[in-house]
């Protein structure tokens, strides 16, 4: 049988998702949904009408869904669901600010991925992202490892740009990561930073490598505040699809994400940005990843950060 995968959320994020999802080629069928009556199959159908001109054969088939769940039996089989449903920040908002509002749209789109497409790895992009992640996996009581969160991908392409662009180098000449929360308590990691396999403390003095970890914390805030409406979703979307690529592809690729984590690092029991290893069954491990001392208190300082909230939201 062929693969399957659906984004729900037919906004930039979604459309831009979906249109990436069906040029790989991979998939038999890529599902978008919407609660916007037509929207998603004006786009399924602008999508499919690209086809012969890109060169794939995909199917993009587009639903409209229902407060009662109505429309969701199209998601059945979906070996991947990414979840871009949720309101967008507008300028001055922090992605907390989204949090109760979109928590519930979260947790009812979850129960009918839960329903319909019980076998799926879920992909989250719905922001707040660490918070929404935790939610998804306790409205779907899905295994942790088949529910994970895209931002880590997001950060760590934002760092790299920022790189390359002040040393004035090609982007594929440069390696970055970025751990912790998708949020004021992100953790950019220099130690494991690179330009042309030299380290980026040895290219970079420290001042402005410290400028551009605080860009990249900002880096989706900063987007906001130049677009006036919406937030990013061209290297979102470039993200999260890589993410469901790896789970279709079983590819066993080394990403940061958001995933369950339950010993390393010496921290337990919390969903926070690391570098995990991606494959069909979602997170086939995290990796854990050498880092100074500053760093890892930095990333225990998150956990304990996302933790707080994500108490929180188990009774959202």
């Amino acid at each position: 049988m062929g693969k399957k995968v659906t984004v729900v959320g037919a906004g930039f994020y979604g459309s831009t998702t979906a249109q990436r999802l069906a040029e790989y080629d991979i998939f038999d069928t890529v599902v978008i949904t919407d609660i916007v009556e037509g929207k998603p199959a004006g786009i399924a159908l602008d999508l499919n009408q690209s086809r012969s001109i890109e060169g794939f054969e995909t199917k993009v088939v587009g639903v409209t869904t229902g407060p009662n769940g109505e429309g969701y039996e199209a998601v059945e089989g979906s070996d991947v669901v990414v979840i871009t449903a949720g309101l967008p920040r507008k300028p001055g908002m922090s992605r907390m600010d989204l949090l109760e509002t979109n928590a519930k749209i979260v947790r009812q789109v979850s129960e009918n991925v839960a329903k319909y497409a019980p076998n799926a790895v879920v992909i989250v992009v719905s922001n707040p992202l660490d918070e929404m992640t935790a939610l998804a996996q306790i409205a779907t009581q899905f295994p942790r490892n088949r529910v994970l969160g895209q931002a880590g991908m997001l950060d760590t392409a934002r760092f790299t740009n920022f790189v390359a662009e002040a040393l004035n180098v090609p982007v594929a000449s440069v390696k970055t990561l970025t751990l912790g929360s998708h949020g004021d308590t992100m953790v950019p990691v220099p130690s494991r930073s690179t330009v042309n396999g030299k380290p980026l403390r040895d290219v970079m003095p420290a001042e402005q490598i410290e400028d551009l970890v605080v860009r990249t914390r900002n880096g989706g805030a900063e987007v906001v505040a130049l677009l006036k409406t919406g937030s990013a979703y061209y290297a979102p979307s470039a993200a999260a699809a890589r993410m469901a690529k790896a789970v279709a592809e079983d590819s066993g690729e080394v990403m940061p994400v958001c995933a369950w984590v339950d010993g390393q690092y010496g921290i337990s029991g919390v969903y926070l940005g690391v570098e995990a290893e991606i494959g069909a069954e979602g997170v086939k491990r995290v990796v854990e990843t050498e880092l100074d001392a500053d760093e890892l208190a930095s990333l225990k300082e998150a956990a304990e950060a996302v933790r707080a909230k994500q108490a929180d939201i188990a009774n959202m």
